[in-house]
């Protein structure tokens, strides 16, 4: 990945974060505000409800007081008390209820049966429960009807007063969805009321059904809408009997969902009769978090776009040179030490720009400086290695001249001998001097080589039997040992699988032949040499190994240094020989030793890329 799109990936992901940060935590604090909004109009909802459930309760015990206050209900009590005859009061209680304007309303005798009732008449004498323990305020209460259906309703126990046996009044009025009428709606917010569905036991007793009917969810308008969504919080708060509260989505839109409080009606023993639901739409939040996501996506998309220009500008400015910089460098270390970059402005790039010049500047002049010192100390080198070698066999010639100088005073017999052995180390001196001038006018002119596909080990066994005649070549084994007659074990280690190379064949042959003659010039008392090629890493890996003396760094540093030689009567060429044909192949040579207390010899390591189309 280039610096340019790391920055616009680094510039996209800083925007993106930042908004989607920021609007995360405004959506989550409009949440929360919402959230308490709703909550604070529906405890003020509940307050409200719980005042006007007061007031109406208020109302029905003042209407009940006001019946048994009046004189006909009294006089009534007061002949049943006497008689205990209530058969000519069976309607009265509906003229009751008609003038005092309840709903529900009976009348208890003294011994606690149903005398009259305004809302089944025909439940004279049958027994009151109420009225065994009144109550001194309103109460619920489920009150069955003539169809077998009940009804919710707010009730208030009065007894009349006159002589004992004492009789009660029972009257109320109906809870249903018309009381909701009453009630303080918010914008935004829905009430309905759940009376569960009841039945009669065995015994006769009222009991509410736990399954939950949608139908019975009420408002004003009828059924609640999606009233099956409420199904949970409505039987939580009539099984626990305390408020219960959620968040329901009512469709699979996020604006359809609302917060919805379940407040349980209970009567007395504290037994939910009925649930009163309060449904606050959470439309208005949804849709400032829409809208807030919408420009947030809507930053975002300017912001990466702004990133998008930024890192272009950026490219410009910082980017490109840097790619400049890095081309110019790949370029001086190919060795095109005169490349240059441009220079714009005074930032730090442009500061690295003519730091680079200035440094090309000074390798240029630093190499020509270093060129001419290799050339001076090359030639001085040469000089010093040619007056090396030839002062030796220009030595002997100078005493046989001199010698034939003296002899010519001697008899001719005696002169002719002289001159015969004078002639003849004359001839073999000079043949040393054509002998070395020709090696350094061959290191002088490598030839170029002629590359064909070969296997290198079939170059590394021509080497060995070549030095080793006792050895015997065979392609099942991987190793093959023979001990020469100079006391040199020689260990031959192949890979058995083809080793193709391109490569002259004899110019290879050349540079192995001259290190194996190295290896056994290391060894004059014996020793072991071994030869190895293996496929490594995409390149035939040639080893020649030795156990003779070792050398030491500085050896091993100068050891391919044209006319260095650790030799007596050596050259100082072989090894600078096989360096250039190792280079003309492409590849590398090097060395390790270790001349310490123990004796580890010298490894020479030839590195050569296979042939094209068979890397690792």
């Amino acid at each position: 990945m280039s610096l340019r799109q790391k920055l616009l990936l680094l510039f996209s992901l800083t925007v993106a974060a930042a908004v989607a940060a920021v609007a995360y935590t405004v959506l989550l604090r409009i949440r929360d505000v919402f959230e308490e909004h709703d909550r604070q109009e529906t405890a003020l909802f509940v307050s409200q409800f719980q005042r006007a459930f007061q007031h109406r309760s208020a109302d029905v015990e003042a209407a009940v007081q006001h019946l048994a206050a009046e004189e006909r209900v009294r006089s009534m009590a007061a002949e049943l008390a006497q008689t205990g005859d209530g058969s000519p009061y069976v309607t009265a209680a509906g003229t009751l209820a008609q003038d005092a304007q309840l709903d529900f309303l009976e009348i208890i005798g003294a011994d606690g049966k149903i005398v009259s009732s305004a809302q089944w008449p025909a439940r004279f004498g049958y027994p009151e429960p109420a009225v065994l323990q009144p109550a001194q305020h309103a109460f619920l209460k489920q009150e069955e009807m003539p169809d077998g259906s009940t009804q919710l309703g707010l009730f208030a126990i009065r007894g009349v007063h006159g002589p004992e046996p004492a009789v009660h009044l029972i009257g109320g009025i109906h809870l249903n969805r018309d009381f909701l009428a009453d009630l303080p709606v918010a914008e935004g917010m829905q009430i309905a009321l759940y009376t569960p569905s009841v039945a009669n036991d065995d015994a006769g007793t009222v009991a509410s059904s736990t399954a939950f009917d949608a139908a019975n969810l009420v408002t004003l308008a009828g059924p609640l809408p999606y009233g099956t969504r409420y199904h949970s919080i409505v039987l939580s708060a009539l099984t626990t009997g305390q408020q219960t509260g959620s968040v329901l989505y009512l469709t699979s839109r996020r604006e359809d969902s609302v917060n919805a409080t379940a407040i349980p009606l209970r009567n007395e023993s504290g037994k939910a009769l009925a649930v009163l639901v309060v449904a606050v739409s959470r439309a208005g939040m949804v849709q400032a978090q829409l809208h807030i996501r919408a420009i947030a996506y809507g930053i975002a998309a300017a912001g990466i776009l702004l990133a998008i220009v930024f890192s272009l500008w950026i490219a410009a400015r910082v980017s490109r040179p840097i790619e400049q910089l890095a081309s110019a460098a790949e370029e001086v270390a190919a060795g095109r030490w005169d490349v240059r970059v441009p220079e714009r402005g005074r930032d730090e790039v442009s500061v690295l720009a003519r730091s680079f010049n200035h440094m090309t500047e000074e390798l240029m002049s630093q190499r020509e400086r270093l060129v001419q010192s290799e050339r001076v100390a090359a030639w001085r080198e040469l000089a010093r290695r040619l007056a090396h070698e030839l002062k030796n066999p220009l030595f002997p010639l100078q005493l046989t001249v001199e010698n034939m100088v003296r002899a010519r005073r001697l008899p001719e017999a005696e002169f002719d001998e002289v001159f015969r052995e004078s002639a003849t180390t004359l001839s073999m001196e000079i043949a040393n001097l054509k002998a070395i001038i020709g090696r350094f006018s061959d290191f002088s002119k490598m030839p170029q080589p002629e590359l064909c596909r070969i296997d290198v080990s079939d170059c590394i066994w021509r080497v060995a039997l070549l030095h080793f005649p006792g050895l015997v070549r065979s392609d099942s084994r991987a190793m093959i040992e023979s001990t020469s007659g100079s006391n040199i074990k020689c260990t031959v280690q192949v890979d058995t699988q083809p080793l193709p190379i391109d490569a002259d064949p004899e110019l290879l042959h050349r540079a192995l032949s001259n290190l194996v003659l190295n290896a056994i010039d290391a060894m004059p008392e014996g020793g072991s040499l071994e030869l190895s090629v293996q496929r490594r890493e995409g390149q035939v890996e040639i080893r020649v190994s030795d156990s003779g003396e070792g050398l030491t760094p500085e050896e091993c540093e100068r050891l391919f240094t044209p006319y260095y030689t650790t030799k007596e009567h050596g050259t100082g060429l072989g090894l600078a020989i096989v360096q250039s044909v190792v280079a003309d192949h492409k590849g590398t040579i090097s060395v390790e030793s270790s001349n310490g207390d123990q004796k580890t010899g010298a490894t020479f390591i030839i590195k050569l890329p296979l042939a094209e189309g068979e890397g690792a």
